[in-house]
Parts: C-alpha cells; structure tokens; sequence
C-alpha cells in the first residue's frame, strides 16, 4: 500500500472513534453521494422535528456532507472509505460565518477482501464504522443508512484477547519520536465497588520484552503473545502480589493508539494508521461472518 497522504488522513487521529460493524450496502452509488448528503439532511432534520435528536439551547440547521477517500482502505479491491459529516449553523447568526462541525463518522475497509469476495454485485462492502460525536447523531445515521441500503449497525466491542494482541503488537512497534509508557487497565470482578488497576510499563522495557518474545519478525502468532503477557502478569505479582490474570483486561495504551472493550479507539500515529484499521476492519468482519 502506498503511503496515505497525512494531510487526508488528519482528521482519524487523536480522536475517540466508537466502533460498528456494519453489513454490506445494497445499491449504494458513488455517483450520487450529493444526494445521499441532501436526502439524510432531511431525514435528521424531519427527526428533529419529532424531537427525537436532542438540541438545546438555538435552533441549528444541520447540514450534511459525504465525501469518498481513496487513501484509507488497504488495496484497490477494498472500497474508498466514505466519509459523513454533520455539521451546523445558527439560524440567528450571518451566512457568513463558518459552519461548526458537530459530527462525524466514516465506513471503510482495510484488507476486507473476507467479505468482499463472498457477496453478489449490487452491495458495497465497507464493514466497519467509526463514529465522534453526539450518540443521537450517530443513531440518526444509522437509521437512515440502515433504511436506505438495507445493512445493519452493531456496536463493536473487543475482547480481553484481542485486546492483548493490540498491545503486543503496538508495544513492538519502531517509533520516530520519543514514545509514551505502555499501558494496560484491567478491572477486578465481583468486588462490592468497581475497582481498576492500572500498570504503566515503559515503552523501551516493552519493546524490548517482545523483541525477545518474537520469534519472527513481522509474523504474530497467540502463543508468542501469552508469553508476553504472561510475563507482565509474572512481573507485576513480584512486585504487588496481585495476580492480574484473574482480573479483566479493559484498555491498553501505546504511542500507536489505545483501545477500549467497550469499542472505543484513539489512533495517535499516522505511520501505523493502515495497520490498526486492518485489525479492526478484522473484528469487524468476523462479528458479520
């Protein structure tokens, strides 16, 4: 894959993205994406009207943008990612001012060649969604999407398991700047008050840990990542007494990004952008499969 240009790809990183799965689109057009903008501009403003999307304070017009971008997918058999934006402007206020972005969301597919090679001619296949912003927004697209191209949003949650495969493989990664202390939060079960533990490792201890635990450079396999976190949990018992594999894994941490179970994603570092998404693009398949 050639290199995105970061200028393009900007506007993912450094945000809280919240994850869906969203099966394949039928009859969606490129061509007509100007439409596809008009026609949800009205969906969410007919649902306002109802009262369904809650506004407070003065009324907004919400206008509505897609957009195609060829540089967030993996191969030229993946779709351009599609971009929707949601943005506003106060009734009250002057033409002239500039329009306040209020939401965004975008479909794409990295590697999703899984699903793409197994469906008829007339879907488009972009499986996962990333959404920031106002969950009343997030569930006026889906329904107009859902609706429209006849396809289904679920939430993406991640498992402990591959929660661990994250880090793992973001811990081993070669940065071009000073890289943050590697984190991991797990929760403790069956406790009468909620109660997390956070281990901070840093990021050259990490590196070099799985570094040892590699045994080829450039392939991942589950066994040689137990042994890099059965050597975390083997480490932090000798100092604390804890074991932390009775406890959940959460969050993991890195310079890459940081993950969530709950299905929330913060990508810090354009040079490993098509990586993560691929991961993703993955569990985003796997749960329509």
């Amino acid at each position: 894959q050639e290199k995105a240009d970061p200028q393009k790809t900007a506007f993912v990183l450094r945000k809280a993205w919240t994850l869906y799965s969203v099966t394949p689109l039928h009859g969606f057009r490129r061509a007509r994406l100007r439409d596809y903008a008009r026609l949800l501009g009205a969906f969410i403003a007919a649902e306002k009207q109802k009262g369904l999307a809650v506004e407070v304070g003065v009324e907004l017009d919400i206008k509505v943008a897609l957009s195609s971008h060829a540089e967030l997918r993996g191969s030229e058999l993946d779709q351009a990612a599609l971009l929707v934006q949601l943005s506003s402007r106060s009734r009250a206020s002057s033409r002239s001012s500039e329009d306040k972005p209020v939401w965004s969301g975008w479909f794409c597919s990295v590697f999703g060649d899984d699903l793409s090679e197994n469906v008829p001619e007339h879907f488009t296949c972009l499986p996962l969604f990333l959404s920031h912003g106002a969950e009343s927004y997030t569930s006026l697209v889906g329904s107009w999407f859902q609706k429209t191209f006849d396809c289904c949003f679920r939430r993406l949650a991640i498992s402990p398991l591959n929660l661990s495969w994250m880090v793992a493989m973001w811990a081993g990664c070669k940065l071009d700047r000073a890289p943050s202390a590697v984190e991991l939060v797990f929760s403790v079960p069956r406790l009468s008050q909620p109660l997390d533990i956070s281990y901070a490792i840093h990021p050259e201890d990490a590196k070099a840990l799985w570094d040892t635990v590699q045994k080829t450079p450039g392939e991942i396999t589950q066994e040689e990542v137990d042994v890099f976190m059965d050597c975390l949990y083997a480490h932090f018992h000798r100092h604390f007494k804890i074991h932390l594999s009775a406890a959940k894994l959460v969050k993991v941490s890195t310079a890459v990004a940081s993950a969530h179970c709950d299905g929330i994603v913060k990508i810090l570092h354009s040079e490993y952008l098509p990586g993560v998404l691929m991961l993703l693009t993955e569990l985003a398949i796997s749960q329509i499969q």
